[in-house]
């Protein structure tokens, strides 16, 4: 009998081999795609991030309440400490840390709708039906140059530090993520906005788009608006010498 060849006795193996591992990825994935795994767990650890911040924001209101009291006690017994408080309160407005409200304006930015087939319109590519961090940033710019009183974005009161950043389409601002439609909110002179956004020339390109895809640009008149007190921390995360 002629003597079996080196690849006919691992044929045997390679196929018992390839057979567990099919076996095992069917059990693992029970008829799913093994990714939706990944998603699943980006989207359980976003929604930890934003409870743990939502705790972490109810602990700083906490420990401001404490401060102003304490303040409040240092100051009552001494005059250094009443004057230097006084100063700091005089710049509470400017610096966003005090609620305002007043006649203004709302925008409200939201993506295109989704087409039920999943076709894109004309030549748009996918980057085209999306609000994007320059639109929102063009819209508060428009606002502080108008002369607004106070900015928010998602009902956020925006302060000099504040950073507005896209992550895919998602908004990141202070620590927190949202999702389209975003508004943007500001207690201004509605007519110098108006003057601002026309003569804005990354909003004559949004505009353009808006007309060609659909998305959404809102720009509401309001008689009143009320914009929340800045709660976030003050200190700066990042610096260099100039």
């Amino acid at each position: 009998m002629a003597r079996p060849s080196a690849w006919g006795a691992l044929v045997p193996v390679v196929a018992l081999a390839a057979g567990l591992l099919f076996a095992t990825s069917g059990r693992t994935a029970q008829g799913t795609d093994l990714r939706a795994g990944e998603v699943t767990e980006i989207s359980a650890l976003i929604r930890e991030r934003d409870e743990a911040i939502a705790a972490q924001e109810v602990r700083l209101a906490e420990l401001q309440r404490r401060s102003e009291l304490l303040t409040a006690q240092a100051a009552a017994r001494d005059g250094a400490v009443a004057e230097a408080r006084a100063a700091g309160e005089r710049g509470v407005p400017a610096a966003g840390l005090s609620a305002v409200s007043g006649p203004g304006l709302t925008v409200v930015l939201d993506d295109a709708p989704r087409r039920p087939d999943g076709t894109l319109p004309g030549n748009a590519r996918p980057d085209d039906l999306v609000i994007h961090q320059s639109d929102v940033q063009a819209v508060v710019n428009a606002m502080w140059a108008a002369g607004a009183t106070g900015v928010s974005v998602m009902d956020q009161r925006l302060i000099a530090t504040s950073a507005v950043r896209c992550v895919g389409n998602t908004l990141l601002l202070q620590g927190r993520t949202y999702s389209p439609p975003f508004k943007i909110s500001a207690v201004v002179d509605a007519a110098a906005v108006r003057q601002q956004l026309a003569a804005s020339p990354q909003i004559i390109v949004f505009r353009e788009v808006v007309d060609a895809y659909g998305l959404t640009y809102e720009v509401r008149e309001r008689p009143e608006v009320e914009l929340p007190a800045y709660d976030g921390p003050l200190a700066l995360q990042y610096a260099a010498a100039g």
